[in-house]
C-alpha cells in the first residue's frame, strides 16, 4: 500500500504539474477554466493520497522500511504547500487572484468580453460597462511600481485612514516632551494650538484611461501583465504627481502650491535680476528655512535649473548649485547643500516662460505630504464616442494634502526692476 500511494502521488504531482504549464499558454477564459477544474481535482486527488500515506502506522517495521526517503518527503511538502499565488490558482482564499479570473479579466479588458458571474464575489451582473476589480496579482505589481516610478510620489507619505473624519495633525506626524518638564506657558500654548490643528480627507476619483486598441492583439496573461502595468502605472503617477504640486482640492487633491495655510511669510518673490544672484536666495530663502524643516528639498523645473541654478557660485567663487554624475549616467542635483527634484515643465513653469506671479520653485520635505487611499482599483469600460474608441477606465479613490504646511517655502517670479 505505501509503493501504491507513493507512486499514486508521483504520478498525479507530474499531472498537475503539466496542467499548471497548459495553463499559462492558455489563450482563452473557458480553455483556463476546464483546466483549471481538472487541477483542482487531481490536487484533492493527491491530498488524499497523502493523508492515506500518513496515517499509515509508523511502529510497524516493514511500513516504517517503505516510508519515503527526506528528499521525497519535502518534495511532497513541497508540492502540497509551496506554490506561489500564481501556481496555487483556484486554491486561493482571494476569488481575485486566481488563473481563471485573471485569464477572464484579460479577455474584459482586451476584447470587451463580459466576466463570468461566477466568477465575481461583488456582482451579479455582467455587462460590459459594469465596474470590475483588477485581479490581485496586478494591483499588487502596479502598487510596487508606484512606489518606484515617480521620484515625487514615491516621496510622499501614504496613508489609509476613513475620509471624512478630522485627524489632529499630532496624530499624523507625533512630537515628544518630557513628562514632568516645565515647557512654560508659551510651550504650552504652543502645543494646544497643534493640537487643534486637524486635517481631514475625501474620496476623489483618479480616472486612467487606456484604448482597447492597445491592447486587442495582447493573446497571454503575461503578454497583459507586461503591458497593462506600466500603461496604468504611468498614467497613475503623472496625474498624482500634478495633482500634488498643483492639485485645486476641488475633485482633486490639494497642491502643495495651492494650500492656503502656507504661511504668507514662506511666499517668496524672486525678479529676473534676482533669480540667479546667490546672496539674494541667501537672504530671501535660505533664511527662511525654519531650522525643523532644512532636511526638505527644491522642486523646480529641469529649465530653472539649468538656467540659473547650474554653475552658481558665491561672493568667494565656490559652487553652490552643482550637478553630481553617477557612474551609471544618473544625474543628481544640489543647490546650497540642499538636494534639488526636478520636474517636466508641465508641473512647475520654467522661469523664463513664467508669467509674473506664477510659482518657479517649491523647498519642502515631501514626506509632510499624505496621499490617502486603500489603493483598490477597478476598471470600467468607457465608449469614447468623439474618436470612435472603446477605453478601459482604471479608478482609483484618494485624497492626498499638505500634513504639515508651516516648513514649505512656495518662490514665485516677481516683476522685473526697472533700471535707474
Amino acid at each position: 500500500m505505501n509503493e501504491f500511494l507513493k507512486k499514486l502521488i508521483k504520478k498525479k504531482e507530474a499531472r498537475a504539474e503539466e496542467l499548471r504549464e497548459l495553463i499559462a499558454k492558455a489563450e482563452t477564459a473557458d480553455e483556463v477554466r476546464s483546466l483549471g477544474d481538472e487541477l483542482n481535482t487531481v490536487r484533492d486527488e493527491i491530498r488524499e493520497a497523502q493523508r492515506e500515506l500518513d496515517a499509515l502506522p509508523a511502529d510497524d517495521p516493514d511500513l516504517r522500511a517503505a516510508e519515503p526517503g527526506p528528499g521525497v518527503q519535502v518534495h511532497n511538502a513541497q508540492v502540497m504547500g509551496a506554490f506561489s499565488a500564481q501556481q496555487r490558482g483556484q486554491e486561493t482564499d482571494d476569488p481575485y487572484d486566481t488563473d481563471e479570473y485573471r485569464m477572464a479579466f484579460m479577455e474584459f479588458v482586451c476584447r470587451g468580453t463580459p466576466i463570468p458571474s461566477e466568477l465575481r464575489a461583488d456582482a451579479i451582473t455582467t455587462t460590459t460597462d459594469a465596474s470590475v476589480v483588477i485581479p490581485t496579482t496586478l494591483m499588487n505589481e502596479i502598487i510596487q511600481k508606484l512606489d518606484t516610478y515617480g521620484n515625487i510620489y514615491a516621496k510622499v507619505r501614504r496613508l489609509n485612514v476613513q475620509g471624512g473624519v478630522e485627524f489632529p495633525i499630532l496624530s499624523l506626524k507625533p512630537t515628544a516632551t518630557w513628562i514632568t518638564a516645565d515647557t512654560g506657558t508659551s510651550e504650552s500654548d504652543k502645543q494646544k494650538l497643534q493640537m487643534n490643528e486637524k486635517i481631514s480627507f475625501s474620496y476623489y476619483g483618479l480616472e486612467c484611461k487606456l484604448a482597447q486598441t492597445l491592447l486587442v492583439n495582447v493573446t497571454t496573461l503575461k503578454m497583459f501583465q507586461d503591458l497593462f502595468v506600466p500603461l496604468a502605472t504611468e498614467a497613475i503617477v503623472r496625474a498624482m504627481e500634478a495633482a500634488i504640486i498643483a492639485g485645486t482640492g476641488s475633485g482633486q487633491m490639494l497642491g502643495i502650491t495651492k494650500d492656503s495655510r502656507v504661511p504668507a511669510e514662506n511666499v517668496i518673490t524672486l525678479s529676473p535680476e534676482e533669480i540667479g544672484k546667490w546672496d539674494v536666495w541667501k537672504k530671501k530663502v535660505f533664511a527662511k528655512m525654519k531650522k525643523a524643516y532644512r532636511s526638505g528639498e527644491f522642486i523646480m523645473s529641469q529649465a530653472t535649473f539649468d538656467g540659473y541654478i547650474d554653475g552658481m557660485v558665491d561672493t568667494t567663487g565656490q559652487p553652490i548649485g552643482r550637478v553630481n554624475y553617477g557612474i551609471d549616467g544618473s544625474e543628481t542635483y544640489r543647490f546650497g547643500g540642499k538636494n534639488i527634484e526636478t520636474v517636466e515643465d508641465e508641473l512647475i513653469p520654467y522661469y523664463e516662460d513664467a508669467a509674473a506671479g506664477d510659482v518657479v520653485a517649491v523647498f519642502c520635505k515631501l514626506s509632510d505630504y499624505a496621499i490617502n487611499s486603500n489603493l483598490e482599483m477597478r476598471t470600467v469600460k468607457w465608449e469614447d464616442h468623439d474618436n470612435n474608441e472603446i477605453k478601459n477606465k482604471c479608478i482609483l479613490i484618494c485624497d492626498g494634502k499638505l500634513i504639515d504646511p508651516h516648513g514649505v517655502l512656495i518662490i514665485k517670479k516677481g516683476e522685473s526692476v526697472p533700471s535707474a
